[in-house]
């Protein structure tokens, strides 16, 4: 298991007032960071040819994060280099009529990557104990419970060869009303701005606690969370950056080898 500050204990007691969304580790200023940051992304771009040509394993990423948390950027800075062909993001919206129809993990479980490949959930399976939670779309009885099947989810793809990494962009409530102001001022970002955002800004304590359930409830030894410190994007990207790269380097990959012969094949 890689070793991080910020990952959360199985079945610890989580308080995210506790922890810092502006602590930068390491390093005292953006440009501190830039140099290990790109070499991160330059060794993601060949980790993640290896994992798509050997094809034996998967690796699972799990986004999640409070409205402006940052999933989209993440996303664009972490993995905007890595080969498209390898890689799949999935966002995980309001369930459709047909995904209703079915239990909570399915779209979940359809969307998850296969063998050589990395999947990213912008959002997941874990809305069912969040936003649905928070809504009160689903009585208690029905959601409490569903931490237990989460974990019997996760460790069913960790069993068949999926590396699951999961990280909650922790950002402070400050610093997600800079981010919401600068989409309401800038009329090139207006797209991105969601008046319902102020809605559910209204119920950032219930969500607090909804996510330290979560976080502490199903974070387990075969998928992990990590709460990222994420009021500076730059931090961001390269703690997860980071935690990717080292944790594919543990899985040792390697090319296939090559077919019997090559060494006497002539091309006229």
């Amino acid at each position: 298991m890689i070793d991080s500050p910020y990952q959360v204990q199985s079945s610890g007691k989580i308080k995210l007032n506790k922890i810092a969304p502006d602590d930068t580790g390491p390093f005292k200023h953006k440009d501190d960071a830039a140099a290990q940051t790109d070499k991160n992304l330059a060794e993601l771009k060949c980790l993640q040819e290896r994992l798509y040509a050997n094809g034996q394993h998967a690796i699972l990423i799990v986004l999640q994060a409070m409205d402006a948390g940052g999933k989209d950027g993440a996303i664009e800075h972490v993995f905007g280099g890595v080969n498209p062909q390898g890689c799949t993001v999935t966002s995980f919206k309001v369930p459709t009529h047909l995904e209703a129809a079915h239990d909570f993990l399915w779209r979940g479980h359809l969307a998850a990557p296969p063998k050589g490949m990395i999947g990213i959930f912008n959002r997941s399976h874990y809305e069912s104990v969040l936003v649905e939670r928070v809504k009160d779309l689903t009585p208690k009885k029905v959601w409490s419970r569903r931490y237990e099947l989460i974990n019997y989810f996760e460790k069913i793809l960790a069993d068949e060869g999926t590396t699951i990494l999961k990280f909650f962009l922790h950002i402070s409530k400050k610093e997600q009303k800079e981010r919401l102001q600068a989409r309401l001022d800038d009329p090139q970002k207006h797209w991105k701005f969601n008046p319902a955002d102020l809605v559910e800004r209204k119920r950032w304590n219930k969500y607090q606690k909804a996510y330290e359930d979560a976080l502490g409830l199903c974070s387990k030894p075969h998928a992990p969370w990590y709460i990222v410190p994420a009021d500076h994007k730059w931090y961001r990207n390269w703690v997860i950056s980071d935690l990717l790269v080292r944790t594919m380097k543990e899985m040792d990959l390697r090319f296939p080898p090559a077919p019997k012969g090559l060494d006497k094949i002539k091309i006229d």
